[in-house]
């Protein structure tokens, strides 16, 4: 593993010494290493001057089960959440200002501020206990909507050409923090004050700080719940290649 990634790296410096400077201003990328978690991410690079671009970034994420499932199973503490039958799926945008600090021309080290505007899918089953007259009774609630969040960063890679129009975009390191909101629902009918009770005790006992779930409100048709809390993220260890034109 170890070899291939010092070949993946030192792979653009060679060929930078045999292919003839490109003059085309645009680059449409495809993040490579982001496919093997099942995220599909393009990027539009077009150069502004001789050192800077802009480029905006698209990603998406089908709905699926949750990854790294036990990690939020740490965070969420005091309510009954289903967690294998937990689904989530995502959109985002990246608008992106890229400053070469080498030769520029849309290579070498640079330095990126950006902002991202993500929305994530969420169904998320919660249990409740009440009882029916007979005895006690555990259901599912199914919760589902979208959290959305703001958020700026900073990221720093390298790119470099490789072959004759292909580049290869490598984000070392990255990260940006920001907001976030939701609004979740719960469609299902509740015959008994007792069973609304008990789902409300539910949702006001989740704790998944620094978020706040509140608001939540139960009726005889459904429930409906809001977030809202800080927004933190990661880019790096990234693999972009791209056609440049």
């Amino acid at each position: 593993m170890k070899k291939w990634l010092i070949l993946l790296i030192c792979i653009p410096f060679v060929t930078e010494a045999q292919v003839p400077v490109l003059s085309g201003k645009n680059i449409v990328k495809l993040n490579v290493s982001s496919l093997v978690a099942k995220n599909f991410h393009l990027t539009y690079e077009r150069k502004l001057t001789g050192r800077i671009s802009a480029s905006l970034g698209f990603r998406t994420m089908p709905k699926g089960s949750l990854p790294f499932k036990s990690t939020f199973e740490n965070i969420v503490e005091g309510s009954d959440f289903n967690f294998n039958k937990f689904e989530m799926g995502n959109t985002a945008f990246t608008p992106e200002i890229r400053f070469y600090l080498g030769k520029g021309n849309l290579r070498g080290f640079y330095v990126a501020p950006y902002l991202r505007f993500a929305s994530f899918d969420i169904t998320a089953p919660i249990k409740y206990t009440y009882n029916n007259g007979s005895g006690n009774v555990t259901e599912e609630a199914p919760i589902a909507g979208k959290i959305k969040s703001t958020s700026g960063g900073i990221m720093f890679g390298t790119q470099h050409r490789i072959f004759k129009v292909l580049v290869l975009d490598i984000w070392i390191i990255g990260g940006h923090y920001g907001s976030s909101k939701g609004d979740l629902s719960v469609v299902k009918s509740f015959a008994t004050q007792q069973e609304r009770d008990a789902l409300k005790a539910e949702l006001d006992g989740i704790d998944a700080s620094p978020f706040k779930f509140k608001n939540a409100v139960v009726t005889a048709t459904g429930a409906s719940i809001q977030s809202d809390g800080p927004w933190a993220g990661i880019r790096g260890a990234g693999i972009n290649i791209g056609f440049r034109f």
